[in-house]
């Protein structure tokens, strides 16, 4: 069975996007649907290359049961526009950078990742970088949503058949 390709983009990949990556891992463990997908994080810019996560996501994202620490910052490349199935931008800077670099073929596997969070009628992850720990928990939040609602229109849209237990 092909696995449904997943990669999470922001900016320098140590905080919103291997957060999605987490939680996202940890809630297809959940439903038992880790084996059919492959997921990834990655930033548009090189900042923080081989970096682990920002010990205030990895804190953040500890004390609700995701470990962070394994993932390592990576730049997004060429290949994974043909590789991936769903490119997830964090924010408008990166959903730009990802659709300037993609080759026509691949752009409808862009998307804003909350996106698949209408209900929040929010479109942008916030970098939490700056800010104090509440803005680690506010990731948290969008992206707990938006990774329900993702798992959720794959479901809907047929790309995901299985049986949820």
């Amino acid at each position: 069975m092909k696995k449904i390709k997943v990669l999470f983009v922001c900016m320098g990949n140590i905080c919103r996007s291997p957060t999605a990556e987490g939680v996202f891992a940890k809630l297809l463990k959940e439903r038992q649907l880790d084996a059919q997908f492959a997921i990834d994080s990655a930033g548009t810019h090189a900042y923080h290359v081989g970096d682990a996560p920002d010990l205030r996501a990895q804190k953040a994202a500890r004390e609700r049961d995701v470990e962070l620490a394994h993932l390592r910052a990576r730049k997004v490349t060429h290949s994974d526009f043909e590789d991936f199935d769903f490119v997830l931008a964090m924010d408008d800077d990166n959903y730009s950078i990802l659709i300037d670099a993609c080759p026509d073929e691949h752009k409808e596997k862009i998307r804003y990742f909350l996106d698949y969070a209408p209900h929040l009628n929010v479109r942008e992850v916030p970098d939490p970088y700056y800010g104090g720990s509440y803005g680690f928990e506010r990731v948290l939040d969008l992206i707990e949503e938006a990774s329900a609602g993702f798992l959720k229109t794959l479901h809907e849209t047929g790309r995901l058949t299985s049986h949820e237990h």
